[in-house]
């Protein structure tokens, strides 16, 4: 066996045992849930202000709330799902209106 092949070979073998193994991070889904008092107005708002959407796919999200009764506006780490679910909360109850977003576990799919 030559050097050069010799030399691979100990860096094949010291590259394999310093790749760590990661673990899936677990992703959940932030939902708006519908209700019959929150104008539609507001939820394209914290569409717009919270999930960046554009108009468009707000518009598109807040029907869906509305005629299906729930949306997944995002899919987020466990951390970020909760923080914008509990900024979305306090901003409708700052605002007056009864709007729910709740997260949910993402499928593996």
């Amino acid at each position: 066996m030559s050097n050069t092949e010799n030399s691979k070979t100990k860096s094949d073998v010291i590259l394999q045992m310093a790749l760590p193994k990661l673990k899936k991070i677990p992703m959940f889904h932030v939902c708006l849930i519908n209700d019959d008092y929150t104008p539609m107005d507001f939820v394209i708002d914290v569409l717009q202000r919270f999930f960046y959407k554009d108009y468009t796919m707000a518009v598109n999200l807040m029907l869906q709330v509305h005629t299906q009764g729930k949306a997944i506006c995002g899919t987020y780490s466990k951390e970020i799902a909760e923080t914008k679910t509990l900024l979305v909360n306090d901003y409708a109850q700052m605002n007056g209106h009864p709007l729910i977003c709740r997260i949910e576990p993402a499928s593996d799919k």
